[in-house]
C-alpha cells in the first residue's frame, strides 16, 4: 500500500472533485445529439480499455477463476447499479441543469450511510445525524423556488428530479455490492470487471453510429466524459489509498460547488451553449448547506471530539 501522504491525498481528492464537477456540463453538451445509453456505453468501453491496459502493465489483472457464484452475483448487482446510475444521471441532464443534478446526487453518500447502518449494523454517530438533517434542510433551500412544482405536478422539472434521485438510489446498490467484494479483489480490479460487464449489458441498447451526428464541440465533450471516468475514479482510488477516507469524502463533497462555478464561468465564455446556474440567494445558500451537511457527516466527529 502507498504510504500516507496528506498533501498528495488532498491534491488527488481535489482533482476528483474538479473532474466530477465538470462532468455534468460536458455530458449536457453530448446528450444534445447522443442518447444516454450510447454515451454511457462509450464511457464504459473507454474506461475498460484504459484500466485494463494499466492493470495489465502492472500485472494486476483480476483472476477470473476466483469468481464464484456469490462473487459473480455481487458483480452483476454492482454492474446494474453503476450502469443504472450513469444512465439515470445522463437522463436527468436532459431535463435539469448540471448544478441541480449535482446537488441532488449528494443524496447518494447519505443514503449509503443509512443503508450501511441498516445492512452492516454500523452505528450512526451524532455528527452523521446532524449532517443528514443539514443536507435535507439544504435541499429544501436549494429548491425554494420550485417546491410547489415538485410536489404538485409531474412537470419536466419534476421528472428530472425523480431521475436524479433514482440515480442516487441505485448508486447505493453499486456501492454496497462493491464493498462486499473488497475481501476478494482490489478496488481497481473490481472496477475493471464492472466496467466490462456494464459495457456488455449496454451494447444492445447503444447506437455507436450516433457519433457521426456530433460536431467538434460535442465530440470533444464526449471524449472528456470518457477520460473523466478514468481520471476521476483513478484519482479517487489513489486518494483513498494515500489519505484518510473521511477526509477524502469531505473534499469530494465540494463537487456541486465546482459545478456551479464552472457553469457560471462557461455561461460567460460560451453563452450560446451553456446557461447560467439561475439560482436565487436562497438557492446558493442551500447549495452550501447541502455541501456542509455532507461534509459534516464525513468529518464532523473530529469537530465534536475537539469540543
Amino acid at each position: 500500500m502507498p504510504q500516507q501522504s496528506p498533501m498528495v491525498g488532498i491534491s488527488l481528492a481535489l482533482v476528483t472533485a474538479v473532474f466530477w464537477g465538470a462532468l455534468p456540463i460536458a455530458m449536457k453538451q453530448a446528450v444534445e445529439v447522443m442518447d444516454p445509453f450510447t454515451i454511457v456505453w462509450y464511457r464504459f468501453m473507454a474506461a475498460s480499455l484504459g484500466l485494463g491496459l494499466w492493470l495489465g502493465f502492472r500485472r494486476q489483472l483480476p483472476a477470473v477463476s476466483r469468481v464464484g457464484a456469490s462473487v459473480g452475483g455481487l458483480l452483476v448487482l454492482a454492474s446494474i447499479g453503476l450502469a443504472g446510475n450513469f444512465v439515470l444521471f445522463n437522463s436527468a441532464l436532459e431535463y435539469l441543469s448540471p448544478p441541480v443534478v449535482q446537488v441532488i446526487i449528494q443524496l447518494a453518500p447519505v443514503l449509503l450511510l443509512l443503508s450501511s447502518a441498516w445492512i452492516f449494523k454500523e452505528a450512526l454517530g451524532l455528527h452523521q445525524i446532524i449532517g443528514v438533517i443539514g443536507l435535507l434542510a439544504g435541499l429544501l433551500l436549494f429548491f425554494n423556488e420550485r417546491l410547489a412544482e415538485l410536489f404538485t405536478s409531474l412537470s419536466s422539472y419534476t421528472t428530472g428530479v425523480l431521475l436524479a434521485v433514482a440515480a442516487a438510489l441505485i448508486w447505493v446498490v453499486y456501492a454496497l455490492a462493491q464493498k462486499s467484494m473488497l475481501k476478494y479483489y482490489t478496488s481497481p480490479q473490481i472496477l475493471l470487471m464492472i466496467y466490462l460487464i456494464c459495457a456488455l449489458m449496454l451494447t444492445p441498447l447503444a447506437s455507436p453510429v450516433q457519433l457521426q451526428l456530433m460536431d467538434s464541440r460535442q465530440l470533444g465533450m464526449l471524449v472528456f466524459c470518457c477520460l473523466n471516468t478514468l481520471v476521476g475514479y483513478g484519482a479517487f482510488a489513489e486518494a483513498m489509498a494515500r489519505w484518510q477516507a473521511s477526509k477524502v469524502s469531505a473534499v469530494i463533497t465540494l463537487t456541486p460547488l465546482f459545478t456551479i462555478i464552472f457553469v457560471d464561468l462557461a455561461s460567460l465564455i460560451w453563452p450560446d451553449h451553456v446557461a447560467p446556474a439561475a439560482l436565487n440567494t436562497l438557492g446558493y445558500i442551500g447549495a452550501f448547506v447541502v455541501v456542509g451537511g455532507a461534509m459534516f457527516s464525513a468529518i464532523g466527529h473530529r469537530l465534536l471530539g475537539r469540543r
